[in-house]
Formats: structure tokens, sequence, C-alpha cells
């Protein structure tokens, strides 16, 4: 391996949502003009691999690349079943491929950025800046942003109880034409919890192809035979004879209260779902990282410590209780969604989930929830 050294004024390790967004939003501020900015992936970005949903007021940023929108959405729990128009807002999707060649494209006609598909192997904090050692090289940057979660950071700490959303998503074609594609099912508990919250999400594209994807907020997770024979349920309970799956998604993500920001130094940060940009109690990251990537952008004009950036806003404390219901009592998922759709306007849910509420709207959602594990939850109580 050649050990050359390259200055760099920041480099980005990965270059996933957040570490694009970041790189997008450096590049358009004139404040960063003069900023030489390093991307490392160990991928070309150059497959559909995912897909961003996020409801929105304003699509406007993102039109060119959202594939579908839905003024409506379905919820499906336990006792209670309703189609709900999302009034002044829409949920959109963004495949992966179209969000990477959007992006890069704005990036390619920049002289400030470079983009290299290395593997990250380590890094080391100097006095001056950080090092990057990737499997071809060695690099240097002033500052360094990290969307790499190091695997035991969770592993290792006690304090704060982790689950995971985790799933797989079939992009199907049918024989028969069973979807609505005006009306995206956003969650649908009437499929078999066994213990846990489970749920169906489906993103209908037409009337006969979706994305029918089997969710679960669990410690856990399950061969990847269980996730496609609930699939399988799923479709033959729609009615559903013959279908191709064109594409299969896969993930998992930790939903955690934990304070990832505490990692940061004066010359590394973490970003995206590594610094804590995913929202805790959903697991929505698209919203999110719009708006911690704001954030990070103003804090860089006016600091140049990045242990300073924190995360503090109430809704993390929101997410702590409400993580700690679900993970003492995660067969009541489905009874706490459900509760919450009833019981609140769609709006105001999003706000709340967007974290953008008032503190009379918090209160009003939370006081619709089953009160007696929020109490517990509150009091430490096992």
């Amino acid at each position: 391996m050649q050990n050359t050294f390259l200055d760099y004024d920041y480099i980005i390790l990965g270059a996933g949502l957040s570490g694009l967004m970041l790189a997008k939003a450096l590049v358009s501020d004139l404040y960063f003009k003069d900023k030489s900015i390093l991307i490392l992936d160990k991928s070309d970005k150059n497959t559909n691999d995912r897909t961003w949903c996020f409801w929105s007021e304003n699509t406007q940023d993102w039109d060119a690349i959202i594939s579908k929108k839905w003024e409506s959405i379905l919820f499906k729990g336990e006792n209670f079943q309703a189609e709900i128009p999302l009034k002044k807002y829409s949920y959109n999707k963004i495949e992966g491929i179209d969000f990477y060649e959007s992006v890069f494209k704005m990036l390619q006609a920049s002289k400030q950025v470079t983009f290299k598909t290395e593997a990250f192997q380590n890094l080391k904090e100097t006095e001056n800046g950080v090092e990057v050692t990737t499997s071809q090289s060695t690099y240097k940057a002033t500052k360094v942003f990290s969307s790499i979660l190091p695997p035991e950071r969770l592993k290792n700490q006690t304090q704060f109880p982790v689950l995971q959303q985790h799933f797989i998503g079939w992009e199907v074609r049918t024989q028969e034409h069973i979807f609505d594609p005006e009306v995206a099912t956003f969650m649908d508990f009437s499929i078999p919890q066994r213990g846990n919250t489970r749920f169906m999400y489906v993103l209908p594209t037409a009337s006969n192809q979706a994305l029918v994807e089997y969710t679960l907020f669990s410690e856990h997770l399950l061969p990847d035979a269980a996730y496609e024979a609930a699939i399988e349920d799923y479709m033959e309970g729609m009615g559903a004879s013959e279908y191709e799956v064109t594409s299969i998604e896969k993930g998992s993500i930790p939903m955690t209260a934990y304070r990832f920001e505490q990692h940061n130094t004066k010359n590394l940060m973490y970003i995206g779902t590594a610094g804590g940009w995913t929202r805790g109690s959903t697991g929505f990251t698209f919203s999110y990282t719009l708006k911690r990537t704001a954030e990070l952008v103003a804090f860089l004009k006016q600091e140049t410590n990045l242990s300073k950036f924190n995360i503090n806003d109430r809704y993390r404390w929101y997410d702590k209780l409400f993580l700690d219901v679900l993970y003492r009592k995660n067969e009541q998922g489905a009874a706490l969604f459900t509760q919450m759709f009833k019981k609140n306007a769609i709006t105001k849910i999003f706000r709340f989930l967007d974290g953008t509420s008032s503190l009379k709207e918090d209160l009003q959602i939370i006081w619709s929830l089953p009160k007696k594990e929020f109490i517990k939850s509150f009091f430490h109580l096992n």
C-alpha cells in the first residue's frame, strides 16, 4: 500500500444520505467556496440500493427526483382502520440511484470535490487534524465527518436500550390489479405480532406494482426466510395469485436515544445514523438528515471545535421514553401507534415525528397514548 499524503479541508466518510447531503450543502454555500472536500466510499453508488420516503409540505427542492407522491395513507391497527388524507402534506419516495446521480452530477461540476472509491480502514487524530487510511492510501484533513458507525459502539453500552428497525422489502409486479396507487400503506398491524412490533409497509406505484415491506421494531433480527414468508402470506391475503419479485431491499436501523455526539472531537464528527441523525423512536432518516445538515452548516460558520455540536432537543427525551416502553413491552407497539393515529390529526403527528411540533401538541400526543407503561418508564419502574 502506498502512503501518499494528500491535504483536504474536509473528508467525508461514506457517500450515503448524510455524506452526500452534507457535501451538497457545503458546495451550495458560498461561505465554503474555498474548501476542498474528499468523499470516500467503498461503493461507486451506481446501483439502486435503497429508497427513502419522507412527508413534506413543500417538495420543490426534490421534485426532480421524487419518483412517486401519495396524497393519502392507510393505517391499520387493532379495532381501527383509516385512509387518511394528508391535507397540505404529501408522502414522497426517492429512489437511491436517482438521489446519487442527482447529487454527484452537481458535485462533479464543482472543482472543490474529489470522490474516491476506496474502503475505509481506520483513522487517527493528529495535532492538526485527522489522518484517514483506506485500502489504497492515507489522506489527511483538517476536519473529518464520518457516517460509519463503529460496530462496538452500541454493544459496549448498557445505559440506553437498543432496538432495531429491521425489514425486507420486495418490489413486486402482480398479475392481478390489487393495489391502489394513490394510497400508501403507512403501517398495517393486522398481521400476527408474535410478541413484537410488526407491520407491513406498502408503497404502490401502479395497480399491479408496489414495494411490499415486512418491518419489525424489535431487539433481534430474523432469518431472511421469516421476512419472506410473511410477505408471501400478505400477498396471498391481498389476492395475488402470481407475481414477480423485481428487486429486494433489506436493512436494519438502530433505534436508540444513545448520545452518539459524545464521540465527536475537535476535528472529527459523526453524522447520519452514526451521529444520532435518525429519529430514535421511528427510524425515519430523510427529514432528520435535512434538518441536522442545515444545523451543521450553520454551526461550521461559527465554530471550529466539532465537539461543541450538540443535539439537545426534547424529542430525544420523548424517544427515550417511547423506546423504553417498546423495549420492555415490545408486543404493545401496535397499540401505541394505533392510539397515536386514532386520536390525533395527521398534521400534528407529522410535526411531532419531524421534531417541529409545539410543546402543547407534544403533550396532547403523549397524553393520547396508553398511560400505564409510560408512567412506569417515566419513573424508571419495571
